[in-house]
């Protein structure tokens, strides 16, 4: 049976140094708060401090060492970072989501103000590119690699475009269909490109990045189900945002089609076949499926 628990302390520890890469790299790449105009770059580094799971730097950080690299990959590690972060400020503002609460504190519109939050997404946006390019100009069929698959998965086909199918389904009947399609493409999409951008510094063949889509597919939704899960069950002192949004707007969910045990059996589903693509792609993979099993029992 699929239950929150607290993080394995082996794996935390194991985890801390990468988690360590991310901080450095945002401390270094991001403008600094004084940079003018300094309220919108406080509001950039507001957001991309406050901490969090790192899920998506880590799994491309892990990704980047199932074979030898031919580049350093922390730089990439927080563009997709400072992409997803632009993805959850323009979530909390009140015309999506309406959140006032964001990694235990404010949501960057409650700090700052709408205009600035909203400024600093798009921003954050564009230095996830500028950071690529700018980091890995010297491997030019790497940076095209990376780049193409973080705007791939975030586009308007991708991520945004479940995003929206994911506003316009609240108060809707609730359709297996659509949920798939919101939830592989609002959550999956990013987490399959932080294994496929990572894997990409080992120069993959198409075989071994099929793998790594699949399982990144898979590791989504089992992240995505979990989440509704949570939603449901959890507390805002333990999750550090609302919880029960999804119920309160009517929001379709794995939870609201097939109940809290029904999502717990399609998580473990997800979960295992995520584990045997990354068994099959091989390569020093034994931290990240550690990672996969334990994102199916995460807390938070």
């Amino acid at each position: 049976m699929l239950q929150a628990t607290v993080v394995n302390p082996l794996l935390k520890e194991k985890l801390l140094p990468y988690r360590q890469q991310v901080e450095n790299g945002i401390d270094q790449l991001l403008p600094s708060a004084e940079t003018r105009p300094p309220r919108l770059h406080a509001a950039m580094r507001y957001s991309m401090e406050a901490g969090g799971k790192r899920i998506r730097p880590i799994l491309l950080l892990a990704a980047s060492e199932l074979f030898p690299a031919v580049a350093e990959p922390s730089a990439a590690a927080v563009a997709i970072e400072c992409l997803h972060t632009y993805t959850l400020i323009h979530d909390d503002l009140p015309c999506i989501d309406d959140s006032a609460l964001r990694r235990g504190r404010p949501s960057c519109h409650a700090q700052f103000d709408q205009a600035t939050a909203l400024l600093a997404g798009d921003a954050l946006l564009t230095l996830a590119f500028q950071i690529l390019a700018r980091a890995y100009r010297e491997h030019p069929a790497l940076a095209t690699t990376l780049i193409s698959e973080l705007a791939e998965a975030s586009g308007s086909q991708r991520l945004i475009g479940g995003q929206q199918e994911d506003i316009e389904n609240e108060g809707a009947a609730i359709d297996a269909g659509a949920l798939q399609y919101i939830h592989e493409n609002k959550t999956a999409a990013l987490l399959t490109a932080a294994l496929k951008m990572g894997l990409a510094f080992g120069q993959p063949s198409q075989a071994q990045m099929q793998l790594a889509q699949e399982a990144g597919y898979h590791l989504g939704l089992a992240f995505q189900i979990v989440d509704d899960i949570l939603d449901a069950t959890s507390d805002p002192e333990t999750m550090g945002k609302p919880v029960g949004h999804d119920a309160a707007v009517e929001k379709s969910t794995y939870v609201a089609l097939h109940g809290i045990e029904g999502a717990r059996r399609e998580a473990r589903h997800h979960s295992a076949a995520a584990i045997t693509a990354l068994e099959s792609l091989g390569g020093a993979n034994t931290l990240l499926i550690e990672l996969v099993r334990e994102l199916e029992n995460r807390i938070h």
